[in-house]
């Protein structure tokens, strides 16, 4: 983990603390830099995009989701983008993670339970794609710094045409 991520906690983090995280963890997924971000989560994380027709609290036990990974799938998930043969993120789309309305919601011992709105800017091959919605984080406070126990992308489309896919990670 980067210095300056780690640097963040020095006791309970505050709400200008976890901002930083956030802004900190976009613009690694902006930069590309996919190992460095999977660094963020813990052994145990989560990584869900529901469908757009389930209810915020719905779960990939019981519902259809577009993405349900695991701290695994997430990992293998990075190293399948790293390479050309991900056709359709090869080259890399341009994107622009945008976090704001940053609100810490609930402190339960050494995690927090974080909401923020997003908005993320795609461009590839002379098209631009918009993806809207809320995150969901738990956050845990560890040695090392905050770390990202999961990380729930809610989008508030109905449907996601133009684009039709989510190649790019949220």
């Amino acid at each position: 983990m980067s210095t300056v991520l780690s640097s963040v906690m020095k006791s309970v983090p505050s709400r200008q603390d976890v901002e930083e995280f956030l802004f900190r963890e976009a613009a690694l997924l902006d930069a590309w830099k996919l190992t460095e971000w999977l660094a963020l989560f813990t052994d145990d994380a989560l990584y869900q995009v529901p469908t757009t027709d389930l209810p915020r609290d719905a779960s990939p036990d019981t519902s259809l989701f577009f993405i349900a990974d695991d701290r695994f799938r997430l990992s293998e998930r990075v190293l399948r983008l790293g390479k050309r043969g991900a056709h359709a993120e090869f080259p890399h789309s341009r994107t622009r993670h945008m976090v704001t309305n940053v609100l810490i919601d609930e402190r339960i011992g050494d995690e927090l339970i974080v909401s923020s709105a997003f908005a993320v800017h795609r461009f590839k091959a002379g098209t631009a794609d918009l993806y809207v919605g809320s995150y969901r984080h738990r956050l845990v406070v560890a040695n090392s710094g905050l770390m990202i126990r999961e990380k729930r992308c809610i989008l508030d489309t109905d449907v996601l045409r133009p684009q039709g896919r989510i190649s790019i990670l949220l």
